[in-house]
């Protein structure tokens, strides 16, 4: 399969991505199960496949490109993509690659850690308010309000330092919080901008192979602290609230994607397909030009092929 993408049209081409996207497409969440979704990919990758894997991508970051830049040329819609994981899934390295093809102009990276002092005096929706992309480009939210409802979540401490009025913290603050969000999400589908959201699913035997990795790696050891152990301490609690979340917050317009990460080249694949899958179903195309300006631009062109050479 991976060796016919060469030859592909890009109609062909994004096609096959939105067909291969729908593999890790939940829609509609009220029945997801996460043990549903695999964290390695169904078909078996060898070290002989790594190559035409690497291909695959750089075709699909080509035809991810040229949507983009369509999208910014139309200025009418812009699309937000929210990466969720655990620790050491391969956000950065999927963001990394997957734009890689991507206008500088047309895109931009959010990435949200611990909530500032300022954060805490707002809304638990504010700090990614102010990032959403603008009309004709694409967000990336490396992180996002999701923490809201799985970090937090796992972590009673950290809703007790939130500062809201204790008759607010009830034990429905949960099921609330997946109803501002779709509220959320919905009123950003009615102006124009799309959300997909990405939960790369990594094993928790993966995580421990890459956390010795970052360790033996001088190049990767600012990227390891002890906390990160300490959170894989709470995986089953984090499994529960990934699962909850996705139930109630995916929707046919704003939905979650599952994609098997313990593969990361692929699970890249995976995640280009998804973001074609979404430029895709807004229908793009270039600003029309119209006659008047078709010939003031021609009368500009004969212009210059009169104009004298300069000495």
């Amino acid at each position: 399969m991976l060796e016919e993408l060469g030859s592909l049209s890009k109609k062909e081409l994004i096609k096959r991505a939105k067909k291969f996207s729908k593999r890790y497409y939940v829609g509609d969440g009220k029945k997801f199960k996460l043990k549903d979704y695999a964290s390695k990919p169904k078909m078996n990758l060898g070290p002989e496949d790594e190559l035409l894997v690497k291909e695959a991508l750089e075709i699909g970051v080509e035809a991810l490109a040229a949507l983009q830049d369509i999208l910014y040329a139309q200025d009418r819609w812009s699309l937000l993509v929210i990466f969720q994981a655990m620790d050491a899934a391969g956000k950065d390295g999927a963001i990394k690659h997957v734009m890689s093809g991507i206008n500088p102009q047309g895109c931009q990276v959010s990435s949200f850690k611990v909530p500032s002092q300022e954060e805490l005096d707002h809304d638990f929706l504010w700090r990614c308010q102010k990032h959403l992309p603008e009309r004709g480009r694409i967000g990336i939210f490396n992180r996002s309000y999701y923490e809201e409802v799985l970090v937090v979540r796992v972590h009673e401490t950290i809703l007790n330092a939130q500062k809201l009025p204790s008759k607010l913290v009830t034990k429905d603050i949960w099921e609330d919080r997946f109803k501002d969000i779709r509220n959320f999400e919905k009123y950003l589908a009615r102006n124009g901008t799309v959300v997909i959201k990405i939960f790369l699913n990594v094993s928790k035997d993966e995580q421990k192979k890459r956390f010795i990795e970052r360790v033996d790696d001088p190049d990767k050891n600012w990227k390891f602290s002890v906390g990160d152990v300490k959170e894989r301490g709470h995986w089953d609690q984090y499994m529960e609230a990934y699962e909850d979340m996705i139930q109630n917050t995916s929707t046919e317009e704003s939905p979650w994607y599952v994609i098997p990460a313990d593969n990361k080249s692929y699970a890249r694949i995976a995640v280009a397909s998804a973001i074609i899958h979404a430029l895709d179903q807004m229908e793009l195309e270039y600003p029309k030009v119209s006659k008047e300006k078709i010939e003031e631009l021609q009368g500009v062109k004969k212009a210059l092929l009169e104009e004298k050479n300069e000495k």
